[in-house]
């Protein structure tokens, strides 16, 4: 399989985004995180308030890339065997067999995955970290397109489960999904006005721009952008200032510095460079570390965020020079 030039990843990336753009009205930011782990073999979280169009936005990604697709509703009564799957018993052979579940495929939509209890949540955990899943004892290889966009409502929100660090940690990115802007609501409201229903998503239109093959040359390209050692020494110095701050339990994980590293690669590759600046690294540090990182009950009470530690953060650590 040939290598694709990194200066022809942001024309692909741009036709992924025309496409959504068919039913998608603004959240460029958030597109542009979904493509970035994409492209770094990430899995994204994203979280927003019911209608907001997490769910459209993931349904959208999916359909320009030639990969299966299965969507997963989380409820309450989920169980582990409905997300990964069972062996049943035929009693025509008198055998059992494997009976799939959803995780087997491209790209897997797990809507509201914090409306399950943790044991079902805890399913996903091997397959988003190895690719793989054992049932009954036996290992079942995935996809290597395998990729989880999950949503969930704010942990506030009644009827909820918080998803337990290690799962958190598995998400390359912990997206905020906002409120659209007014222009941006009233042209969402023009468009649903002149006929578009995303209920009909088909009628739009949306058409494949990549295969799996071309996904994984994408990713090739992304992974030959270069990070000068002081690039690497940038992050590893965001991370660990994050472990040393008095507000907060748990810092961040060295996961959460290879995410930031890959981040950046794809930040370039999107822009069409073949080496990482420090801006790069700036513009995913708060979607990579926000997640991973666990507040005092003390600095909660003072109004401290996650997003507010990342920020001093990066005023903190010195910035590297050319």
């Amino acid at each position: 399989m040939p290598n694709l030039d990194v200066t022809a990843v942001p024309e692909i990336a741009d036709k992924i985004k025309a496409e959504v753009a068919k039913a998608v009205v603004g959240q460029e930011d958030v597109i542009d995180q979904i493509l970035a782990a994409l492209l770094c073999e990430g899995h994204v979280l994203l979280e927003g308030v019911p209608g907001v169009a997490k769910t459209l936005i993931a349904r959208c990604i999916a359909l320009t890339i030639s990969a299966d697709f299965s969507r997963i509703q989380f409820t309450p009564d989920l169980m582990p065997s409905d997300v990964i799957g069972t062996n049943v018993f035929d009693p025509s052979c008198g055998k059992f067999s494997l009976r799939k579940g959803p995780v087997f495929t491209g790209v897997l939509l797990a809507d509201e995955i914090n409306r399950t209890p943790p044991k079902t949540q805890a399913a996903l955990l091997e397959a988003m970290q190895e690719r793989r899943v054992t049932i009954d004892g036996e290992t079942h290889a995935l996809s290597p397109a395998f990729t989880v966009i999950a949503t969930q409502n704010p942990i506030e929100y009644e009827g909820t489960y918080p998803l337990p660090e290690a799962e958190l940690d598995r998400f390359m990115f912990k997206t905020i999904v906002p409120y659209p802007s007014l222009d941006t609501e009233t042209g969402m409201l023009a468009r649903y006005n002149a006929g578009f229903n995303s209920i009909r998503l088909d009628d739009v239109g949306i058409e494949t721009v990549v295969d799996e093959n071309q996904l994984t040359r994408m990713r090739r390209a992304v992974m030959s952008v270069a990070a000068e050692r002081s690039i690497i020494d940038y992050i590893a110095g965001l991370v660990r200032r994050t472990r040393e701050n008095p507000a907060l339990i748990l810092g961040a994980s060295p996961r959460a510095s290879i995410w930031l590293l890959g981040a950046a690669k794809a930040s370039a590759a999107m822009q069409g460079r073949n080496f990482v600046i420090p801006d790069d690294v700036k513009g995913f540090a708060a979607p990579v570390l926000r997640h991973r990182l666990l507040l005092r009950p003390e600095a909660e009470i003072e109004a401290l965020t996650a997003d507010r530690v990342i920020e001093s953060t990066l005023s903190e650590v010195e910035v590297p020079r050319h």
